[in-house]
């Protein structure tokens, strides 16, 4: 039957999945969801930080001998990789399915990032560099879309935020990481760099397992002409929570969906709603994450050179103020992230973005004047993203809920692309030509742009903010397949 026709009767059946799901109480199957798919953006962290890390045992490798310029390329294959590999793979995630998507995502990552460590050569290097960041881009789109679909909607804001905060625990470990295997006393150099590329994809491995024990999403089932499969899974977790805390499950709200069954790609019509009854949530999602990408993508990518040439801190020492910066990175979605589900989305979203602008260009004045130390200076940092975390989260949490269940992860994978092309390239770029120019005031113009962008983004959020705080993912976008209630 084509788009927009109107269905028969037995084309369409009727369901209270999604209010099924969203009473549940928190439980281990929720732990495990949590750790299973959220450990995505930990490996994508260690796996930027622990290349930057390794950057001058790659220059030294008796056998790589990377220039600094090979060094460069390789990273932008990674998020050239990234951004083909979010586009692609969540493509199929919608098309698939939630579960087949995120063990292939996980099983590129650990093979391509394990044969990083077995590289002969900077063509080899670079190619396993892009085939790696393609496994990190899909498990973006595939793990986000099935976390916000299987976590019960008064805890979905908290939990996103935390979950694509964790982005910084893999940070904080890979500088750890470098400072181990970088020591000749500990292990070989020749060796060490190539063991850290191992010890990713070992853990890999140790995700690729947990993932077994997920189902497929209940709710994309629901929406792909499989509603006995959606509800025989949802049974079987109700059934799973129930023996976990020994009390019978709450009664469901009385609200029910009826949905189509009769189509099975709603890729087209999706990309419509996006341009058309959804366009206002597409500025906003773009807002959101060009603005997070720009800042973010600048002042992480040209950390080490501010430290290095305007503070003179030793290369070897930089790991120890990538530390306290991450903490706060992660600290702040885990501190303000329950305000995102009381407070509300357009309030948070609003102030954290806005705050975060304004301390950006705030400390960018103090820098330009003189007035930081390197350890005042990493300071500042540590406070402005502490509060840039928690946004650069809800843009994620945004642009997953503000779309029907159907487009879900490619929608997430477009935003996230389109972030990361205009972060990862234009960001750096700019403040490594305003760095190399060896002038504080040239670089303070690149924190009043950053900021800039930070407060116009949340002026967007409160003029087209979505009240999405403990609604039902189907209320706040209804789906496609939707016929009525």
């Amino acid at each position: 039957m084509p788009a927009g026709a109107v269905p028969s009767a037995t084309s369409t059946f009727t369901t209270d999945i999604p209010a099924r799901l969203d009473r549940l109480p928190w439980s281990r199957f929720h732990w495990l969801v949590i750790i299973a798919l959220g450990i995505a953006w930990i490996l994508d962290g260690l796996e930027v930080t622990i290349v930057g890390s390794l950057s001058g045992a790659l220059s030294d490798s008796r056998l790589l001998h990377l220039s600094p310029q090979q060094v460069g390329a390789a990273a932008s294959a990674y998020l050239v990789g990234a951004v083909a590999g979010a586009l692609f793979f969540g493509w199929l995630t919608d098309r698939l399915g939630r579960k087949k998507l995120f063990s292939i995502t996980v099983l590129v990552y650990l093979v391509a990032t394990i044969a990083c460590g077995l590289s002969w050569n900077f063509l080899s290097f670079a190619l396993f560099r892009l085939i790696t960041g393609a496994g990190i881009g899909g498990e973006y789109a595939a793990v986000n879309a099935t976390i916000q679909e299987m976590i019960p909607a008064r805890r979905r804001g908290f939990t996103d935020l935390v979950v694509n905060g964790s982005f910084w625990l893999g940070a904080a470990l890979g500088a750890l990481g470098a400072l181990v295997v970088l020591d000749p006393a500990i292990i070989p150099p020749e060796i060490g760099w190539r063991a850290a590329f191992v010890i990713g994809g070992a853990l890999g491995g140790i995700v690729l397992f947990l993932r077994g024990f997920l189902p497929e999403s209940p709710r994309w089932l629901m929406t792909h002409g499989q509603p006995e499969e959606a509800e025989r899974v949802v049974r079987e977790i109700e059934a799973r929570i129930e023996h976990e805390t020994g009390v019978p499950l709450p009664p469901a709200p009385p609200q029910a969906l009826r949905l189509r069954t009769d189509v099975h790609s709603w890729f087209g019509a999706g990309l419509h709603a996006l341009l058309t009854t959804y366009r206002r949530r597409t500025v906003l999602g773009t807002a959101l994450m060009a603005a997070q990408a720009f800042c973010y993508n600048a002042v992480f990518f040209t950390y080490a050179l501010i430290l290095t040439r305007f503070y003179h801190v030793p290369s070897r020492s930089i790991g120890l103020f990538m530390l306290p910066f991450a903490l706060g990175n992660f600290l702040g979605p885990l501190v303000l992230g329950r305000l995102f589900d009381t407070l509300g989305r357009r309030i948070m979203i609003t102030a954290t973005y806005t705050l975060s602008g304004v301390l950006m260009a705030l400390t960018g004045w103090l820098f330009a004047i003189g007035l930081l130390d390197a350890v005042q200076q990493t300071a500042a940092w540590t406070v402005i993203f502490f509060v840039a975390s928690a946004a650069a989260s809800s843009a994620y949490l945004t642009v997953g809920e503000s779309f029907p269940l159907e487009v879900r992860a490619i929608a997430i994978a477009m935003f996230y692309a389109f972030g990361t092309g205009v972060g990862g390239v234009v960001g750096p770029a700019l403040f490594g030509a305003l760095i190399s120019t060896g002038s504080r005031v040239s670089i303070l113009f690149g924190y009043l742009l950053g900021g800039g962008l930070m407060v116009a983004a949340g002026l967007v959020a409160a003029w087209l903010g979505v009240n999405a705080e403990r609604r039902a993912l189907e209320d706040v976008a209804p789906p496609l397949s939707s016929v009525g209630v």
